[in-house]
């Protein structure tokens, strides 16, 4: 039996941020990649998050706070595939193992995970994290972007290995966009994120929203892995490197972002939603 819990991210309310499943593996080695797939499929939230126990897992008290000295496995499935990198179901995984009383406030702990060593640490239910930054670079717009994003006029282009980043003039266009995500699906990318500064006395310094049809997800609630990127983008024009980034989804999310080099440390909270096993 697979422990599993359903939790909200980058809110305190339930019923907003993005949700995650996040599935407590009761063995020591990875499942079937199809059964996890399969599982991914059928709870249907944007990205599934399965945690490995290293085997002789243990507390190291000293020094203090606590460390979890043996880091977790960490894998993210969307319905659709198996992706490299994800904020919000990371954000969830900590929360999970909050619940089961395996991290307590004031520890860190690690996870192993395609995109390398991921670190986190909980102080009074806000979760930081620690990602890799993300640069991107000006590109042509591919063939169609501005169409299915429903454009009428282009706009600087950005991209990295994954995503194209698009910026607009302000949040009120970035609330407007009304994408159709069948052509979306035909752009050469693994999503597509949409950005622009935030409106003046919103309280926050960067507003977004992200499109992924290739993997799944027409549009993402909140987007931990497209910060890693809107982060250092919006932190070189703002001259800050403490923001807060707000999502212009309908369910809607926020999360703090903070630059530090070569990784970026994203925090947020979380809303326990629903708890309990797999049967399979």
């Amino acid at each position: 039996m697979h422990p599993y819990h359903l939790i909200d991210s980058f809110t305190s309310r339930a019923f907003s941020g993005n949700p995650a499943a996040v599935v407590l593996l009761a063995g020591a080695q990875w499942p079937d990649d199809v059964w996890m797939q399969g599982v991914a499929a059928e709870f249907n939230c944007s990205e599934t998050a399965f945690v490995l126990s290293a085997p002789g897992f243990i507390r190291q008290r000293i020094p203090a706070p606590p460390v979890l000295v043996q880091p977790f496995g960490l894998r993210w499935f969307s319905p659709a595939l198996e992706v490299a990198l994800c904020g919000h179901a990371t954000l969830a995984t900590v929360r999970a193992l909050r619940e089961e009383q395996l991290v307590q406030d004031g520890q860190q702990l690690g996870f192993d995970t395609r995109s390398g060593r991921l670190t986190c640490s909980v102080e009074a239910g806000l979760i930081r994290m620690d990602f890799p930054a993300k640069a991107v670079e000006p590109c042509e717009a591919p063939a169609g972007l501005f169409e299915a994003l429903g454009l009428s006029a282009p706009a600087p282009v950005y991209r990295d290995d994954e995503d194209l980043l698009v910026e607009l003039a302000d949040e009120a266009a970035v609330r407007a966009l009304a994408p159709r995500f069948s052509a979306l699906y035909r752009i050469p990318c693994r999503g597509v994120c949409v950005t622009a500064p935030a409106a003046p006395g919103s309280g926050a310094d960067m507003v977004s929203r992200f499109f992924a049809p290739r993997v799944g997800v027409d549009e993402d609630p909140v987007t931990g892995s497209a910060h890693c990127r809107l982060g250092p983008f919006w932190g070189e024009r703002l001259g800050k490197t403490k923001l807060l980034g707000r999502q212009l989804s309908a369910r809607g999310g926020e999360m703090g972002v903070e630059l530090n080099g070569e990784r970026v440390w994203l925090s947020g909270t979380t809303a326990l939603v629903a708890k309990g096993s797999l049967a399979l």
